[in-house]
């Protein structure tokens, strides 16, 4: 009877241990610009891990922009520049396997405005522009709610060019 008893706890302890490192959080785009505006490394870090568990297509990009958001939030300038490179490349991949991917184009023109100049990373800002300007209206509402909190501060992006009346 004792050795069920110790066969129970053990079990238990065990699939609540593993249930405990392995958590799956449902990947929300609401959640995921949040975090991307947030100024917050933490914030950025969980999102990852929420991005890097999430069953999601297209998770190169997400993780891409995440990146290189981290890249501007964090002290060391070697960690800047590595998280930026490794951003880039998961952002510009997705971008080659779908170039119409709309949401992406703003991911990257978000971070091409913010971009230090030493990273050579402004070359798209008209093209994305006008792409997100085109097909803002066909973008899923958390997008567009993301582009238009976005328009609030950019400088490349206005309210007006996404021909919606003001507030």
């Amino acid at each position: 009877m004792r050795s069920q008893f110790i066969f129970i706890y053990v079990f238990i302890a065990t699939v609540s241990s593993a249930l405990a490192r392995t958590p799956l959080q449902k990947f929300d785009k609401s959640a995921f610009y949040a975090a991307m505006s947030s100024g917050d490394v933490e914030a950025v870090n969980k999102e990852l891990d929420v991005v890097s568990q999430a069953p999601i297509n297209d998770k190169e990009g997400y993780e891409g922009a995440l990146l290189m958001r981290k890249a501007g939030l964090v002290k060391k300038p070697k960690d800047k520049l590595g998280f930026f490179k490794a951003g880039r490349i998961k952002l510009e991949t997705a971008l080659l396997a779908d170039k119409d991917n709309i949401e992406f184009h703003f991911l990257r023109l978000a971070i091409e405005e913010h971009a230090p100049k030493i990273v050579k990373y402004k070359n798209d800002i008209p093209g994305d522009r006008l792409l997100v300007v085109k097909h803002f209206k066909n973008l899923a509402p958390s997008v567009q709610h993301a582009i238009l909190d976005y328009c609030k501060n950019s400088k490349v992006l206005s309210r007006e060019d996404l021909t919606l009346p003001a507030e």
